[in-house]
């Protein structure tokens, strides 16, 4: 859908139409599974936070003013509650750990620089805030100041917590040559 298509999908939605809802659920849905999905790393909870995410977006449709900002407001909404989960798992310390479970034989057909095993077992590790911040850097491909805006933090604290993501992925990258301090990813 263009940006026009979606902001008049947007404007009917808010008038009640659910088929215009439906589509912009069909348009978004992807980015909000993936970036669910890439941060807590098990499909059945992101579906759920999903779904959480597009009935929050229903009640809440009248506060959306543009494409722009339905974009913006997806992300934001997804990132907090995956944080807020991932915490909440923190806390439920009984269960199975996700790193423990083998991967499944079988590669998706698609290309996603976090598809990597090793790279995203690693990016499960970083604490929260540094996994929000490189999964919306370089999977939503987001600049800095966007996701400063979107976090509501300083954009000198994205670029921290970017650069401190960055350099333990480096780190911990086998084969990496982290013992020079020259790798780069």
């Amino acid at each position: 859908m263009t940006e026009r298509e979606i902001g008049e999908a947007l404007a009917a939605a808010c008038g009640g139409d659910k088929e215009a809802f439906a589509h912009l659920v069909r348009e978004h849905q992807a980015m909000v599974y993936s970036m669910a999905y890439h941060f807590l790393r098990d499909a059945g909870q992101a579906e759920d936070l999903a779904q959480e995410t597009f009935l929050h977006l229903y009640r809440n449709l009248d506060s959306i003013e543009s494409p722009g900002h339905l974009l913006y407001w997806l992300r934001r909404v997804v990132t907090h509650r995956c944080i807020d989960e991932s915490r909440r798992r923190v806390r439920r310390r009984g269960t199975v750990a996700l790193e423990m479970v083998p991967e499944p034989a079988a590669q998706g057909r698609w290309s996603d620089p976090l598809m990597s095993g090793v790279l995203r077992k690693l990016v499960a590790a970083l604490p929260e805030p540094q996994r929000a911040v490189v999964i919306l850097r370089y999977q939503e491909d987001m600049e800095p100041t966007e996701i400063a805006d979107l976090l509501e933090i300083p954009v000198n604290t994205v670029k921290s917590r970017l650069h401190r993501g960055i350099e333990f992925l480096r780190r911990k990258m086998p084969g990496s040559g982290a013992m020079s301090g020259k790798a780069e990813i």
